[in-house]
């Protein structure tokens, strides 16, 4: 076999070698997200089990009508794209504060034990992250009521108050994702090249100066990429975060339902895959058509930093 193997010689070229590299990116790709996407007829359908995808009755938009017939859509929407928002601005803004801060940790210990620390909550299963929090804000047995209560204080009913959770959430969020956007900065920033700083002391700036000056202008190429590729899932919003920390508690629906969590449960609870359906497509154009519009204007206003 040995001696087989050594009589053969194989020739490829750069560009074939790469393309074989490539090759399972693209079928990745092709298996999990192009082909699923005949599943997108379901939306135009009154689906029938017996039936199938295909020999269930067509119903045109229908689906649709009633969506965005109900108010339920337009606050899910609303929903999603404010916490979204909220995320994106929350995590640019800790994320390169946190990471200039390591950066100019004089103590090399300390800044690796720190980032460590930091990137952990990263590796946290959202299910842990739920019993973390039913076990901090339990109206019964919860920390955060025990706590209250020996300072004399009246427990709280964390899971009937809705509008405490617009916070909760953002900050749980942050907390699990801000040690691996922290990574991205600080490997960005140790792209920058040490003679600007040693050109702008020797001009007299101090720290500060030299943050404002030259850390933040050179860290915007990657913070435009990274905002951008997270305005491309604005709409999807973080269906493990709130289904496994909020579940089927209907008493918070009003500021913690998102897209996919309603999505879900159209296709699980009430077993209407055609209108489940038409919500994930309505939910897909949109971010289409943010990604594009968030895009072209940042080709409009930084040629270099746009995606395409």
């Amino acid at each position: 076999m040995d001696s087989f193997f050594s009589g053969v010689q194989l020739h490829f070229t750069i560009d074939q070698i790469l393309w074989l590299m490539i090759l399972p990116a693209i079928l990745y790709f092709i298996v999990f997200c192009y082909l699923p996407m005949g599943g997108i007829v379901l939306a135009f359908k009154n689906f029938n089990y017996q039936q199938g995808i295909f020999d269930s009755p067509w119903v045109g938009v229908r689906n649709f009508e009633f969506l965005f017939s109900s108010g339920t859509l337009w606050e899910v929407t609303k929903n999603t794209i404010l916490y979204n928002i909220a995320f994106i601005l929350v995590s640019l803004v800790m994320e390169v504060l946190v990471a200039i801060m390591l950066s100019e940790l004089a103590g090399k210990w300390f800044k690796k034990i720190t980032q460590s620390v930091m990137f952990l909550p990263y590796f946290v299963s959202y299910v842990l992250l739920a019993a973390l929090v039913y076990n901090l804000f339990n109206f019964e047995y919860g920390v955060v009521n025990n706590i209250l209560i020996s300072w004399g204080q009246e427990p709280v009913d964390v899971y009937s108050n809705p509008g405490i959770w617009k916070y909760l959430l953002v900050f749980f969020h942050e907390w699990k994702g801000l040690g691996y956007g922290v990574v991205i900065y600080l490997a960005a920033l140790t792209g920058i090249n040490s003679e600007y700083y040693e050109a702008a002391k020797i001009d007299g700036a101090n720290k500060w100066q030299e943050i404002g000056w030259i850390t933040i202008p050179l860290l915007k190429p990657t913070m435009i990429i990274v905002t951008l590729f997270a305005v491309g899932s604005i709409m999807k919003g973080q269906f493990e975060l709130f289904y496994q920390v909020i579940g089927t508690n209907s008493l918070l629906y009003s500021t913690t339902d998102i897209i996919d969590t309603y999505v879900f449960r159209m296709l699980t609870q009430t077993f209407e895959p055609g209108m489940g359906t038409a919500a994930g497509l309505y939910q897909s154009v949109l971010s289409f058509l943010m990604i594009v519009g968030v895009n072209y204007l940042v080709k409009r206003v930084e040629p270099d930093y746009s995606l395409f």
